[in-house]
């Protein structure tokens, strides 16, 4: 064990536990952001698939490009997107087109549209919208990876054992 010399090295040692506690809790974040809005996100398709006709008409008033053809290709995101989310798998595959998803969401509508170009005035608007969460668990997963309790992690150490 190292002594402890100054106020320095006492900020260094508290600063190094920080990060190892940091470290330890990364896994568990990410899955609760991954289980909480992988969840949501498939029970959102879901009701995209079954009210296909109403989100092709929604898709239609925004003006999106071939609506009917959207309106299942984002059921299908959302639905199979959630539930690859819920267990980590394909995971930066399926946060990229999540993130994209939730990106046309805000810019798609006028009211969400205005959120995001009003982010640096006042994000409240933007923090609160219905696609936030999505967006920024995705964003998470793209970034960072599923974390150690995913299927990944799991393929991942498999594969490695395999290698060798």
């Amino acid at each position: 064990m190292s002594k402890i010399r100054s106020p320095l090295d006492l900020a260094e040692k508290l600063y190094g536990i920080l990060i190892k506690v940091g470290n330890l809790l990364q896994p568990f974040i990410l899955l609760a952001f991954r289980a909480t809005f992988g969840w949501q996100l498939f029970g959102i398709g879901q009701g995209k698939f079954v009210n296909h006709a109403k989100v092709a008409e929604f898709f239609t008033s925004l003006n999106i490009p071939l609506p009917d053809i959207n309106a299942w290709f984002v059921a299908g995101v959302e639905t199979f997107g959630g539930l690859l989310l819920l267990v980590g798998l394909a995971s930066r595959p399926v946060g990229w087109l999540v993130f994209i998803n939730m990106t046309v969401a805000y810019l798609a509508v006028e009211d969400e549209r205005a959120k995001i170009f009003g982010i640096f005035k006042d994000p409240t608007p933007f923090l609160t919208a219905d696609p936030y969460f999505y967006w920024l668990t995705a964003l998470l997963v793209l970034a960072f990876g599923p974390g150690a309790i995913s299927l990944d992690a799991l393929i991942g150490k498999w594969l490695k054992k395999r290698q060798k």
